[in-house]
């Protein structure tokens, strides 16, 4: 099925991901930057999807809420070059769609602790990919 250029997508967060970052000038310039911890409360009606998850690490896709989306040119923080942000991992795109591997360290209940993320507390959680060292996920 075909989806025509004014179509709208839906997406439902599958939880939220808990960080110590309230403000966008707290948040460091990558994942695993700062060497803490990220938890993923994952929402009720979804923790049944956690079942037998067993992986080193993650792919995690979460949905940057509070950054603009008008942006199609921006200055790296890392290199000071001006990139078009689909030549760079800026926050500030038309789909503000973040994607991250991070190691799997604890799984408690229906909440994940995994390693650290540079994203706002309260950010919402769009899916969970497992990663194994051979690329295919343990059934």
């Amino acid at each position: 099925m075909s989806m025509g250029m004014d179509s709208q997508m839906m997406l439902r967060p599958i939880g939220h991901i808990r960080t110590p970052w309230q403000t966008l000038d707290d948040c460091p310039g990558g994942p695993g930057r700062d060497g803490g911890t990220a938890r993923l409360d994952i929402l009720p009606e979804y923790a049944e999807g956690l079942f037998a998850l067993e992986a080193p690490e993650l792919d995690l896709l979460y949905w940057f809420d509070r950054a603009p989306r008008d942006v199609l040119r921006s200055v790296s923080p890392h290199d000071e070059a001006e990139r078009g942000v689909f030549a760079m991992r800026s926050p500030h795109r038309p789909n503000p769609v973040a994607l991250s591997r991070v190691p799997l360290i604890a799984v408690e209940g229906n909440t994940l602790v995994v390693g650290a993320l540079d994203c706002l507390d309260g950010t919402a959680l769009i899916d969970i990919k497992p990663v194994s060292r051979g690329g295919v996920p343990k059934r």
